[in-house]
């Protein structure tokens, strides 16, 4: 085998910094989601002090989780990803190291302004103009990196994982700079360029589609590659999963108008993002069912190993949510749903079941590999921290989805004189059990990484890396 092929070929430096970093992002972003989601059980956690009031510091959560751990995980992997499959080393490690240490500035800034209150405002876009600048010079930087490896390929096939994470990179650059394109007026305060129903129409476009190809596009890349390599069978069908990345591309940039149901956004506007978000349902489940099935004949490898469990929860996940969402994006039940905590539990079952358990599972297979290890330090931590993950993520969603209907049907309910029948204060206190559900499921996740943690601490503790670098700068 020539040294282009062997492992020590590649730059797995990036890699590791970015695997362990996606586990410390993990911890710190869901510690402030369950932070503040004690805050809605016992407000005085506000502590009566601006920085740490849930307005402030419930951006800080998203951001922390979708783009430090998601983020991470996204370029841990699609580094890993693009140079097994094209067997080529990234294209330039200087380039490459430079994702790494300008995107941990951009999470460590993020950290500082959002708890003074320093945001544009806008949902998952919170950053002002000079942070947006520098997450604009990185991702170019990162798609430099990502398809000048493409192209210096030694395998003439461009395998479809690779095909998700280009389309997830191309287009998350479009939609960050077109949204955040604003007027300064100070260091740090700006306006956004649009105004009224078009700023509203042009952020829900990036907002639904940072879900769309952030936090699913991406991490299809992800489920095709670490799905059947854990399960060691390949793929169930090849064209299948190139019509799944066609169609999902096609379809998913059109929905992001049932965001804005029952607002000022003109009326065929909305119609056309729930008539999408409708079709949208059959590329997200031909790619849920590919990877199912992948499983054929190896379904009796669940029983022993919670990695390939993980991969194959966070489908199910990704099958349910991928379900529910073009549900809640017809007007009729959005009437209900919209506003209310059922919308927070079908985030989750995203964030939560799909996101963080694809991620978990890639990064187990991961880790061991660019450490230069055998397998994870415990595998009995693994099946640990998978259940703490699922029950988690079930009395969340639960939860949710009862305080949703609860609060949706409360508002809506009406005396004979037309008052309403209840005040915000009484569909509040009836959402106070779902709030305490919701911080208990929040911790039983968060224990969960913490096990990952120690369990990714013990495997590198004692690694080869060293001397795979090692071994890599002398071939």
């Amino acid at each position: 085998m020539s040294t282009a092929t062997t492992p020590t070929a590649y730059n797995y430096k990036v890699v590791r910094q970015f695997a362990v970093m996606t586990v410390v992002w993990g911890i710190v972003g869901m510690a402030m989601g369950v932070f503040i989601a004690s805050q809605l059980v016992w407000p005085e956690l506000n502590f009566g002090l601006p920085w740490t009031t849930f307005g402030r510091l419930r951006p800080l959560h998203t951001n922390a989780v979708i783009f430090a751990f998601g983020g991470c995980a996204l370029f841990a992997t699609s580094y890993y990803v693009v140079q097994r499959t094209t067997q080529a080393r990234l294209v330039s490690d200087g380039l490459a190291a430079f994702t790494f240490w300008g995107w941990q500035a951009v999470i460590v800034l993020a950290a500082i302004t959002l708890p003074m209150g320093l945001t544009s405002s806008k949902e998952y876009a919170e950053l002002e103009w000079p942070i947006d600048i520098l997450i604009a010079v990185v991702w170019v930087s990162y798609a430099l990196v990502f398809f000048g490896t493409i192209m210096k390929r030694k395998m003439k096939h461009i395998y479809v994982g690779n095909w998700f994470f280009g389309g997830f990179i191309i287009t998350v650059a479009v939609l960050h700079i077109v949204n955040s394109m604003a007027m300064p007026v100070t260091l740090t305060k700006s306006y956004s360029m649009y105004s009224g129903a078009t700023d509203a129409m042009v952020q829900w476009w990036y907002g639904h589609n940072a879900v769309g190809f952030f936090l699913t596009a991406g991490f299809l890349g992800m489920m095709y590659y670490f799905v059947p390599k854990q399960a060691e069978r390949p793929i169930y069908s090849y064209r299948l999963s190139i019509v799944h990345f066609w169609a999902l591309i096609a379809i998913y940039i059109w929905a992001g108008p049932h965001h804005l149901h029952y607002t000022a956004l003109p009326d065929w506007a909305q119609s056309l993002g729930m008539v999408m978000s409708l079709i949208l349902l059959a590329p997200s489940w031909g790619g849920m069912i590919n990877g199912m099935m992948t499983l054929s004949g190896a379904w009796h490898k669940l029983r022993t190993d919670p990695i390939l469990r993980f991969l194959v929860v966070a489908l199910a996940f990704y099958g349910m949510s991928t379900f529910e969402g073009p549900m809640m994006a017809i007007k009729t039940v959005n009437a209900l749903s919209h506003y209310t905590d059922w919308t927070i539990g079908h985030v989750h079952a995203g964030a939560l079941g799909w996101v963080a358990m694809i991620s978990i599972g890639s990064l187990y297979h991961l880790i061991p590999k660019v450490f230069g290890r055998e397998a994870m330090y415990s595998t009995a931590l693994i099946n640990a921290h998978f259940w703490l993950a699922t029950i988690g993520t079930v009395l969340y969603i639960v939860a949710m989805w009862v305080n949703g209907i609860t609060q949706g049907l409360m508002w809506r309910a009406v005396n004979v004189d037309g008052t309403p029948t209840y005040s915000f204060v009484e569909a509040l206190e009836a959402s106070h059990p779902g709030f305490i559900v919701r911080a208990i499921g929040g911790a039983f996740f968060l224990l969960g990484m913490l096990l990952m943690a120690y369990n990714v601490w013990r495997t590198v503790r004692h690694s080869k890396a060293a001397q795979l670098e090692a071994a890599a700068q002398t071939a």
